[in-house]
């Protein structure tokens, strides 16, 4: 089969398309020829390498992917030809976890395109739990693209920052895949949404999407203050922080005493610094969250299917374009998500 794959960690010229093996089904197991993946940020700091890190090589990148089931292996009942869309969250079924409905805590649990192979591959193979029906005629790429993004923001959201409508929710970043989701999200369920932003470009897309108060950090050095005063100096009941070291202090500043802190990624670094008196002074929750559940998945990807929640598109790169694909993301310039047609 033809895929994106590397050899060695290092930067986009260790990208090669070319043929690696067909992966066959086992039991329980689904075939799926792919129509459609997307890029994450997640594929970068993959192929980059990070100490500690231990890969089968080659690797195949990806963790979102759309397609055809083209071949099933023992048990499963799905026909061949059934059009669907990947959750990339993989789990063992079988532990404390994953009986209690919590798969993503699961003892043995893996990310595809992360320590296992991806969906940057004409084909993968996945176990038939991790796969959702797709509406006939319902864009291969569109699914793709909300696959990763809306399972994170609705754990994040949802599950582990229990928002409730009328509350008031700030999403730090307005143009990536998962604050464009968490900004949909928060206003279906009712709330409130400030959205932090570096341009007025990126700003105009959060406010199409619903947002209703934006603050352009590059105007504002202590967005934090600004986002305080808009609340009437109260704060806001629910943070969502993707960015990590550039924004922690100001996420806990502008949060109100008993609010919530949702850290779901770290594109400024992992490693920084807090002021513990904002933790204990103001009651705050600090809330880790990663991708989500199979109930999580199922439950904000119908949602998608019925067209009530929209992913944003920026490209479309044929598979063979993946290196220019992840140079756009890691320019940052993207208005949602990035795109491969396979």
């Amino acid at each position: 089969m033809n895929s994106i794959f590397f050899n060695e960690h290092g930067g986009l010229d260790k990208l090669t398309y070319g043929e690696l093996p067909t992966p066959e089904p086992g039991p329980g197991e689904v075939q799926i020829r792919l129509r459609a993946s997307s890029v994450n940020r997640l594929d970068l700091w993959v192929r980059e390498g990070w100490p500690g890190l231990k890969l089968p090589l080659p690797h195949i990148p990806g963790a979102d992917g759309a397609g055809d089931i083209s071949a099933v292996g023992a048990g499963v009942d799905t026909p061949v030809g059934t059009r669907v869309v990947i959750n990339p969250s993989l789990s063992c079924g079988e532990c404390e976890r994953c009986l209690a409905g919590e798969d993503n805590l699961c003892r043995s649990w893996h990310l595809l395109g992360e320590t296992t192979s991806g969906t940057y591959a004409e084909y993968i193979v996945v176990p038939s739990s991790n796969i959702l029906p797709l509406p006939e005629r319902f864009p291969y790429i569109t699914a793709a693209a909300a696959a990763l993004v809306f399972h994170t923001a609705w754990h994040s959201l949802i599950t582990r920052g229990r928002l409730l409508p009328g509350e008031t929710v700030l999403v730090v970043g307005a143009s990536g895949g998962v604050n464009t989701a968490c900004i949909q999200i928060a206003k279906f369920i009712g709330a409130k949404v400030i959205v932090i932003g570096s341009t007025d470009v990126k700003l105009g897309l959060a406010e199409s999407l619903g947002a209703d108060i934006l603050i352009n950090r590059s105007n504002e050095e202590s967005w934090s203050k600004a986002v305080y005063l808009a609340t009437r100096k109260r704060g806001v009941d629910l943070v969502v922080d993707n960015v990590g070291a550039a924004t922690m202090m100001h996420s806990l500043r502008a949060a109100r005493k008993g609010g919530r802190i949702l850290t779901v990624g770290n594109t400024s670094g992992p490693t920084y610094e807090i002021d513990n008196r904002y933790l204990f002074g103001k009651h705050l929750s600090l809330l880790g969250s990663s991708m989500g559940t199979h109930d999580d998945f199922r439950r904000v990807m119908t949602l998608v299917l019925e067209k009530k929640l929209q992913p944003v598109l920026d490209r479309t790169y044929p598979l063979t374009d993946a290196a220019e694909a992840q140079a756009r993301l890691s320019e940052g310039e993207q208005m949602g998500k990035i795109t491969l047609a396979i």
